[in-house]
């Protein structure tokens, strides 16, 4: 079970466009107050979204035996979302006018980086980024660190398990810390050696602005297609 949470928790902590804004904010003026402040946003949002989903599904009962076909109905219907957001993402890159979020944040980061004024009003993130402050910078995690299917997923797989109360807190525990990889590694980076840190970043921000949304889509594909072999193979009472 918890090899399977952590594994799609793992997914869930990938994403391009929290490494980048990372990167914007290591840049600015403030980068240590508004870098902690950034993880704490992401760090309330992700908590406050573990626990919430946690006591919803186990408020369903979907851990007991009897429930077997609505716990695995849930994964396959997420598997199904996971696709169906891999889908549309593709579709939104391909489309010039409608540029994903993955995109302008990636801009950002790369103006800042480059010590360019960003003008602001292109999209929410664009805007908390293009003048980095503690209030911009909670906010920021906030919305970036907001529950993903592959996230849910993660919380589903500990909810819908039989397990002791020490073993389901632990295993929440690892997800929450799994999906702030990207929060926790940079800024600890950042405390122990600032310069390094900020300039392998910025060495990764043309690389991520070229793949950052194929990588985004691949993690939903290989969750998506986890999930709904899983919840087929559930129905179907092989597992």
């Amino acid at each position: 079970m918890l090899a399977e949470a952590a594994g799609f928790a793992f997914l869930a902590a990938i994403s391009p466009t929290a490494l980048l804004v990372m990167a914007v904010f290591l840049s600015s003026a403030e980068p240590r107050r508004n870098a902690l402040m950034y993880s704490a946003g992401a760090v309330v949002m992700t908590v406050t979204a573990a626990v919430a989903a946690f006591v919803i599904l186990r408020t369903a009962a979907l851990n007991l035996p009897s429930r077997h076909d609505a716990r695995y109905d849930l994964r396959l219907a997420l598997g199904v979302l996971a696709l169906a957001a891999a889908v549309v993402l593709s579709w939104r890159r391909r489309r010039p006018a409608a540029e994903g979020v993955a995109t302008a944040a990636a801009e950002v980061a790369a103006e800042v980086a480059a010590e360019v004024e960003v003008p602001a009003g292109r999209n929410l993130v664009s805007r908390l980024t293009a003048r980095p402050s503690p209030r911009t910078a909670f906010t920021a995690g906030l919305v970036l660190f907001a529950p993903s299917v592959t996230f849910l997923a993660a919380v589903q797989v500990i909810a819908t398990a039989s397990t002791r109360p020490l073993v389901t807190f632990v295993a929440l525990l690892v997800v929450i810390v799994v999906c702030l990889l990207l929060v926790w590694v940079p800024l600890l980076g950042y405390l122990a050696a600032p310069s390094a840190t900020t300039g392998l970043l910025k060495s990764c921000n043309g690389w991520l602005r070229a793949h950052g949304w194929e990588v985004t889509v691949w993690a939903l594909v290989i969750a998506g297609l986890a999930l709904v072999v899983n919840g087929a193979l559930g129905l179907a009472g092989v597992l």
